[in-house]
């Protein structure tokens, strides 16, 4: 039988609180009495309660002085006191248990207690009044500056813009202290902000700010009202760094890319947009691109796919930190898939196409049951993101071979936004060559323009049509420029700047938050994503990983397979492959097995392959089948008991040889369509058949 817990619906006393206008009453009543009872008992001289008395009139007195009460509080303490004392000092002489004094003493009780309270009343008022008073003195030292401001910039727009006379409803001052926004109210006669907003270099030097501070006009609340920004602390001149903090982001809540000068972050939300980011050589653009994929990496709805014709810079600093892992725990690249050549991008982008088109068809239940015709993009069904660095420059090639990369683009930008298959572009510069394509204009809606202080083929109209009031003088800085969405107006901006340590700390960081591509997409992604990290096709990466502080000289340097081999050049020929590789590729080989489930099983074709990146795609499909359904049949076994991961993978071990890994990972898929039922967290997670489970 359960306890039971018993109710108490008495007063509940507090020991620890002080004294109210009741309990301070009766405990000088009662207290008074204890000692006059005790004193006309004893014997005790009376004079002794009224000395007693006087003193803690006294103390009571200079304590509340100390404290700044109002006289009326110390005079009532002091009062009640005292009369306590000639009540004991009486009731000694004359006997403390006669009606007389015992009625005498609880009058004397009411009395304290009501004087009690309405001195409290009366502290209570002095106290908010004090308060009050303190805010009011705020807010005019406030308004006065406030109204000072407002009245300067009413002048001042009337002055620039044309005689416009506004009327200010307030003025708020950012927190980081960086500057102000002003709220007016445009006057009648069908005034429109964007008269003020085409004026704001001219409102910048009329009010004297520092460079790399700007007034800039925006829409207010409806069309009748104008906000106006201004910067007036320089904070685009220096560096911000990435923040520290890696929590999980979604592609539904927006991801963090920099922020504006007032302090706040300007987030971009691409579950339907494509973005674009122009920035020339110098402007920080490639800094920003990693701000990109860092978001990216932290989403837990997101797979990244890099394409960077220019020898896989923008996407190997993601990569790195997977192939240098040496021990510990297994590392999951930051990205999903890099691209560095026109034959990989095209079979990525190939691939794109397969996804984009089979989940049109495979998720129309899901959708018809969500009630939408956006495929419900979650951890299990990703959203592909296709970071193409100089994306807009191969749209706009001649080259035949480019022209075909920009058909396969645009086909993925055109078909498959809402199955959530969307693209990030970056461009060199601002120009109608660049920029011509319509589907980019249409699409690409979040933009960013890192200008540099570049001024040649940095045509902010085209980036930002009709924006009013931006000039590339505004951000001559790196890493500073101007970003627009269709939740946030152009405007000025600051990218964070991010290094490779901490672009390796982030990989490392979020490596468990990285979702898998569904079930769905990968059949349709094929063999070509399955074999993405395949080590013939990663072998360019891992010739990154030379320490050039520990690399031997040039002459005595052996060659590494699939680098150049000079030989030519030497007397002797060059040496066979060195063992230090196949002793890197064998033990990040096992760091592979050991995350992603995979085995040293040769794949299922006949062509010879180095050991390399391998996610569960190269096994043989008849013995994983087998070795499945030997694991189902253990599972099955164990009854209501369940089991776990562990002794699936001990009772395979011998005829399978399957990991612990894989059997993690299947039983992860059967708990999710229903085959297992998981049990218990931790150490103690055990799986049970759906046949042996407990009814819910």
């Amino acid at each position: 039988m359960a306890p039971t817990t018993a109710t108490s619906t008495g007063p509940v006393w507090d020991w620890a609180a002080g004294h109210g206008p009741v309990t301070g009453a009766l405990s000088a009543t009662t207290g008074a009495l204890a000692l006059a009872t005790t004193g006309a008992a004893t014997g005790m001289p009376a004079g002794w309660a009224l000395a007693a008395g006087a003193a803690g009139a006294l103390g009571h007195s200079v304590t509340s002085w100390r404290e700044r009460l109002a006289a009326r509080t110390i005079a009532m303490r002091a009062a009640s006191w005292l009369l306590g004392a000639g009540w004991t000092t009486w009731a000694i002489t004359s006997g403390p248990l006669t009606w007389t004094a015992l009625g005498s003493l609880a009058t004397l009780g009411v009395g304290i207690g009501a004087a009690a309270r309405s001195t409290l009343l009366h502290e209570e008022a002095r106290e908010l009044e004090a308060l009050a008073a303190a805010e009011r003195q705020v807010n005019r030292e406030l308004s006065a500056g406030r109204r000072a401001i407002a009245a300067e910039w009413v002048d001042r727009v009337q002055r620039v813009c044309g005689g416009i006379t506004l009327r200010v409803l307030a003025v708020e001052m950012w927190p980081t202290g960086t500057g102000f926004t002003i709220d007016a109210e445009l006057p009648a006669g069908g005034t429109t902000y964007d008269r003020i907003a085409k004026e704001s270099a001219r409102l910048s030097a009329d009010a004297r700010l520092p460079h790399g501070c700007t007034a800039s006009a925006s829409q207010g609340v409806h069309q009748g009202r104008v906000l106006i920004d201004v910067t007036t602390v320089n904070v685009l001149a220096g560096e911000i760094e990435y923040p520290t903090d890696y929590s999980p982001l979604s592609i539904h809540t927006g991801l963090p890319w920099g922020v504006r000068p007032d302090g706040r972050e300007v987030r971009a939300y691409l579950r339907e947009q494509c973005a674009l980011i122009v920035g020339p050589t110098g402007s920080g653009k490639t800094n920003f691109v990693h701000d990109v994929l860092a978001g990216f990496a932290r989403a837990t709805d997101i797979l990244t796919w890099v394409i960077d014709l220019n020898a896989g810079s923008a996407g190997l600093p993601w990569v790195r930190p997977a192939l240098a892992a040496d021990g510990g725990e297994p590392v999951r690249p930051g990205i999903d898939w890099l691209a560095a050549s026109y034959e990989e991008a095209m079979v990525m982008l190939d691939a794109a196409v397969r996804v984009g088109k089979h989940r049109k068809v495979a998720y129309q239940d899901l959708m018809a049951r969500a009630n939408t015709d956006l495929l419900p993009i979650s951890e299990r069904i990703p959203q592909i993101m296709l970071a193409i660095d100089e994306g807009a420059e191969i749209l706009a090639s001649s080259d035949p071979k480019m022209r075909k990369l920009a058909a396969k683009i645009l086909e993925v930008i055109r078909l498959f936004r809402a199955m959530g298959i969307r693209t990030v572009l970056t461009a060199l510069g601002a120009t109608g060559s660049v920029l011509g394509n319509l589907m980019i204009r249409r699409e690409a809606k979040a933009r960013v323009c890192l200008t540099g202080g570049e001024v040649e083929g940095m045509d902010l109209s085209k980036v930002f049509p009709g924006s009013r009031g931006l000039k590339v003088t505004q951000a001559p800085y790196k890493g500073a420029g101007f970003m627009g969405t269709p939740e946030s107006a152009a405007g000025l901006f600051k990218a964070w700047r991010i290094k490779p340590n901490q672009i390796a700390d982030i990989v490392r960081a979020t490596s468990a938050l990285h979702p898998r591509l569904d079930e769905q997409s990968a059949k349709a992604a094929g063999a070509d994503y399955a074999r993405r990290w395949d080590a013939a096709r990663t072998a360019w990466m891992r010739d990154t990983m030379v320490d050039e502080c520990s690399a031997p000289a040039a002459e005595d340097r052996p060659a590494r397979p699939g680098g150049l081999n000079l030989s030519a050049l030497r007397d002797a020929p060059a040496p066979a492959a060195p063992v230090a590789d196949e002793v890197f590729d064998a033990r990040f080989q096992a760091l592979i097995d050991a995350e992603f489930g995979t085995t040293g099983q040769p794949a299922p074709d006949t062509r010879e392959e180095r050991p390399g990146l391998n996610l569960s795609a190269f096994r043989n499909e008849q013995q994983d089948s087998e070795a499945r359904q030997a694991a189902l049949a253990v599972l099955l076994a164990s009854g209501p008991e369940g089991t776990g991961a562990s002794a699936i993978a001990r009772a395979l071990a011998e005829q399978h040889g399957t990991s612990r890994q894989t059997v993690v990972g299947w039983l992860k898929e059967w708990a999710e369509d229903g085959t297992a039922v998981r049990i218990g967290t931790g150490t103690k997670t055990r799986y049970v058949h759906h046949r042996h489970a407990p009814e819910a």
